[in-house]
């Protein structure tokens, strides 16, 4: 069993190592997340096909979702795009059946894309550092134990140092900030990646006037927030300093998805009596749109935007 190690080499045990929890467990077992709506999905095929028309709808167009879990936002997908557009999922575990057959399932992004790359709640599950603030005013490394003690360790680098100063600018002693530069270092490689189209993020986040005291960092399990013990048996999830990303738009999720023509109205109650099948799918849709956009839940949930043409 592992010793004291920072945070960011325990989530990565935890989560993504051999028996971790994101390469046995499927996401949708333990928390709800908006790619795994038909709403959802509806919004992203709004936008996929909004990107498709920018470029002039190019051969080879493919929309990637990395991070994808289960499948459900390109199940969905599958039934709302034109076969022309290629299917991408990336994904740690092994594809799940029943998945329709032009999704293609992969454990590393492509190299080139053209197209609309998407990571829904991804970046919240980087692993990164925590920093604690010691009696003395000086910034440590956080580190943990897999059973969930933790201690102060080393200075921080000057990297990590520099991403705190800009970005996150704890002080006083006991203080404690999580370390977004991993986030920024993968969102940014993972645009590189595209030659033309639209990557999107969508997570948890906060803002620099309104950085959680104490940071965020939490586990989820069985539908529960639980200690965040990174023993593998939890999910290990801090939210993401959406501003430090680079995104060129940064939006809340309840704006993006109106901005895409989501509405979250019910349908007539007349049509209960004349199509009951049609009214209760309206219905269903209606409380999905709702759901993601609740200011007090999914829909405060953050877009992060980069077009490049």
């Amino acid at each position: 069993m592992a010793g004291f190690e920072r945070w960011g080499e325990a989530m990565r045990r935890a989560l993504y190592g051999p028996g971790g929890f994101y390469r046995r467990e499927l996401p949708a077992n333990h928390f709800a997340t908006s790619a795994q709506t038909r709403a959802f999905a509806a919004a992203i095929a709004r936008l996929a096909t909004e990107t498709d028309v920018r470029l002039g709808r190019p051969d080879g167009f493919t929309v990637v979702d990395v991070g994808a879990g289960g499948g459900d936002l390109l199940a969905h997908l599958a039934a709302l795009l034109p076969d022309r557009i290629a299917l991408t999922a990336v994904e740690l575990r092994p594809r799940p059946s029943g998945l329709p057959e032009r999704v293609a399932w992969t454990p590393e992004p492509p190299e080139r894309i053209t197209g609309l790359l998407t990571a829904c709640e991804l970046l919240d599950n980087v692993p990164c550092d925590i920093a604690v603030v010691d009696a003395e005013g000086v910034r440590r490394y956080e580190e943990v134990d897999p059973r969930g003690a933790v201690r102060s360790g080393a200075r921080l680098d000057a990297a990590d140092a520099d991403w705190l100063d800009r970005w996150w600018p704890v002080k006083a002693p006991g203080e404690r900030a999580e370390i977004g530069r991993p986030r920024d270092e993968a969102w940014r490689a993972l645009t590189a990646r595209l030659d033309r189209g639209t990557t999107l993020a969508v997570d948890y986040g906060h803002t620099a006037d309104a950085r959680p005291e104490g940071g965020t960092l939490t586990g989820f399990k069985d539908g529960r927030l639980a200690a965040p013990i990174p023993d593998g048996t939890c999910d290990l999830t801090a939210h993401v300093a959406v501003d430090a990303i680079g995104a060129d738009r940064v939006i809340r999720q309840r704006d993006a998805l109106r901005a895409l023509g989501m509405r979250g109205e019910r349908p007539p109650l007349g049509l209960a009596r004349t199509s009951p099948v049609e009214y209760a799918l309206a219905l269903a849709a209606s409380g999905e749109a709702a759901r993601l956009a609740d200011p007090a839940g999914l829909g405060a949930h953050w877009w992060m935007r980069t077009d490049k043409d």
